[in-house]
C-alpha cells in the first residue's frame, strides 16, 4: 500500500507540471489579457466575462516567469499541489490517518486535478480556496475567533473574484448555515447558534467586498454570457462531471468517473456491516452530509440560475466543489473493511488516474499547432489568415510567425481576444458572402488560409458558407482535417490569384 501511495504521489507531482500541448482557446485568452497593462485588464474582462483576481495573479507572474506554456501553466500547478496537503488535513479530521491516506492518493493521480493543474486557467485555484474556506468554517463553528472569521470573510471575497461559480457555491452553504442554525436554536444550542451567526456575517463581509466589481458582473450578465453552448439538464450535469472527473470521455476515463462516482456514493450513504458487507442507509452518514449538501446544493442552484440566464455548464466549473466529492470519495474507500478489496480498488482507481494523467501530458488540446505548421508550410509573408470563428483566433495567433495578415469572421478584429458582447446578435447580422468579398479584396494577390471549425453551435454553418463563399472564385485545398482533440481545426488553402495564372 505505502509503494503505491509513494508511486502516485511521486507521478502525480511530475505529471502536474508536464505538457506538451499548445495552449488552447481559454488559456491563451488567460495570457493575452493578463498581460496587458494592469490598468487595462477590468476593461478586458468587461468583454470576456470572469472577475479579475487570477488575471491580475497572472499579470505579476508573467512578469516574473515569462509567457511560455511551461511558465504560465506552472501558476496552476501550484495551486493543485498546494491543494494536496489541505486535503490531507480536510480526510484526517473526517475520518484519521486511513482516509487521509485515501484522499491524498487519489488527488494525486486525479485527472481532474492534473488537467486544470496543467491549465492556464483559475480552476486549481478555486479548489483550494474552497477547500481553505471549508477548513475555516468547520473551524469557526466550533470556536469562532477573530482571525478565523475574519479568513472565512477574505477568502469568500477572494473566491468571487476569482470565479462566478463561487456564488453557487456560497449561496448552498449560506442556506445550509442558515439550517444549521435554525436546528441550534430549535434544540437549545446557544453556542453553536452564536458561532453560526457569527460565520453567516463573515459571509456577508466577503460578499460585501465583491460590491466595486457587480456593476461589471450586470454588464457581463447582461451582454456576454456562454453563447458557445446551451443550458443543460441536471442529469446532463452530472454526467459531464463525472466523466470530467475521470479525465474526458475516453473509455477508460468514463470507466473512472463512474468508479469515483460510486465510491462518493458509498461515501455517503455507506456503512459497513462486515468485512465484505456495505449497507447504504439513506439517511445518508452526518460526517459526510456537509459535503453532499454543498454538492448538490452547488449543482441545484447553478442549474436554476443557468435556465434563468441562459447560461450553459461546462464540467470544469466543478473545481469549486470537486475537493469535497474528493474527500466523499476517500470516506467510500474506508467503507470497505477488507485490505486486499481496498487495496484492489485503490489500485484501479489509481492506475485508471495515472493514464489519464499520462494521456493529459502527451496530447494535444488545440489543433493549433498542425494548423500553424501547414500555414507556414505553405504560405508567405503577407497571405492572410482567417479565422472562422474567431475563437481559434488566440490559440492560433499565439504560435503564428510575424508577418502573416491576421483577421477573424465576422468583423476582421485581431485574433488575439474575443469580444464576447451581444456575440450572437452580432454574429446573427453577419453574411459570410459580404465578408467573403471584402477578403478576397484584402487578399489581394496572396494566398487566403482559412482556419475554421464546426464544434462551435454559432458557427456550423457560417464558417461553411464563408469556405464556399471563397471558393466560388479561387480553387480550395484542403491542408488539415480536425482530429479529436477538445479544440479542433481544419486548414484550407486558397491560391493567390497570381500562382493562379
Amino acid at each position: 500500500m505505502r509503494v503505491l501511495i509513494g508511486l502516485a504521489m511521486f507521478c502525480g507531482l511530475v505529471l502536474r507540471f508536464v505538457a506538451r500541448s499548445p495552449l488552447w482557446l481559454d488559456e491563451a485568452l488567460s495570457v493575452n489579457i493578463a498581460r496587458l497593462p494592469l490598468h487595462a485588464i477590468p476593461g478586458a474582462l468587461k468583454m470576456d466575462g470572469h472577475p479579475p483576481l487570477y488575471y491580475l495573479l497572472m499579470h505579476g507572474w508573467i512578469h516574473v516567469f515569462g509567457q511560455s506554456p511551461v511558465a504560465v501553466r506552472a501558476f496552476s500547478g501550484i495551486w493543485s499541489v498546494a491543494l494536496i496537503p489541505l486535503v490531507w488535513v480536510a480526510a484526517q479530521r473526517l475520518g484519521g490517518r486511513k482516509v487521509a491516506t485515501f484522499a491524498v492518493a487519489l488527488l494525486a493521480l486525479s485527472p481532474f486535478a492534473i488537467r486544470y493543474g496543467t491549465e492556464t486557467r483559475m480552476y486549481s485555484l478555486v479548489s483550494f480556496l474552497a477547500l481553505v474556506g471549508w477548513l475555516l468554517v468547520d473551524d469557526a463553528l466550533r470556536r469562532p475567533t477573530k482571525a478565523r472569521l475574519a479568513g472565512i470573510a477574505l477568502v469568500v471575497a477572494l473566491l468571487l473574484w476569482t470565479h462566478y461559480w463561487a456564488m453557487w457555491l456560497l449561496v448552498a452553504g449560506g442556506i445550509a448555515l442558515l439550517v444549521h442554525g435554525w436546528r441550534a436554536q430549535r434544540d437549545g444550542r446557544a453556542k453553536d447558534v452564536s458561532a453560526t451567526v457569527a460565520v453567516v456575517v463573515a459571509f456577508v463581509i466577503g460578499g460585501i467586498a465583491f460590491l466595486p466589481w457587480l456593476p461589471t458582473l450586470l454588464y457581463q450578465g447582461a451582454h456576454t454570457g456562454t453563447p458557445w453552448a446551451r443550458p443543460v439538464r441536471p442529469t446532463e450535469m452530472i454526467v459531464f462531471t463525472l466523466s470530467d472527473f475521470g479525465g474526458g470521455p475516453k473509455p477508460e476515463a468514463v470507466l473512472l468517473g463512474w468508479l469515483f462516482g460510486l465510491t462518493l456514493v458509498l461515501g455517503i450513504f455507506g456503512r459497513a456491516t462486515g468485512r465484505f458487507l456495505v449497507e447504504l442507509d439513506v439517511r445518508s452518514r452526518s460526517e459526510a452530509r456537509p459535503f453532499a449538501v454543498l454538492i448538490t446544493g452547488t449543482l441545484a442552484v447553478a442549474s436554476v440560475a443557468g435556465y434563468a440566464t441562459g447560461a450553459t455548464y461546462a464540467s470544469r466549473y466543478a473545481a469549486v466543489f470537486f475537493p469535497f466529492a474528493l474527500l466523499l470519495s476517500a470516506m467510500g474507500l474506508d467503507r470497505l473493511r477488507s485490505r486486499p478489496v481496498v487495496f484492489s480498488a485503490l489500485t484501479v482507481l489509481v492506475v485508471l488516474g495515472g493514464i489519464g494523467g499520462v494521456r493529459n501530458a502527451v496530447t494535444d488540446r488545440s489543433d493549433a499547432r498542425r494548423s500553424v505548421a501547414a500555414i507556414e508550410d505553405r504560405g508567405t509573408r503577407g497571405d492572410v489568415v482567417v479565422y472562422c470563428p474567431d475563437q481559434l483566433g488566440p490559440s492560433g495567433s499565439r504560435l503564428l510567425a510575424a508577418g502573416f495578415d491576421q483577421v477573424t469572421y465576422p468583423n476582421f478584429a485581431r485574433p488575439e481576444r474575443v469580444d464576447w458582447v451581444d456575440y450572437k446578435a452580432r454574429l446573427a447580422l453577419s453574411d459570410p458572402e459580404a465578408f467573403a468579398a471584402k477578403l478576397l479584396e484584402r487578399a489581394g494577390n496572396h494566398r487566403i488560409f482559412l482556419v475554421a471549425s464546426t464544434n462551435y453551435i454559432t458557427h456550423r454553418k457560417r464558417c461553411p458558407a464563408l469556405q464556399n463563399a471563397i471558393a466560388a472564385h479561387r480553387p480550395a485545398e484542403v491542408l488539415t482535417v480536425p482530429t479529436d482533440a477538445y479544440e479542433p481545426a481544419q486548414v484550407v488553402l486558397f491560391e493567390g490569384t497570381k500562382a493562379l495564372n
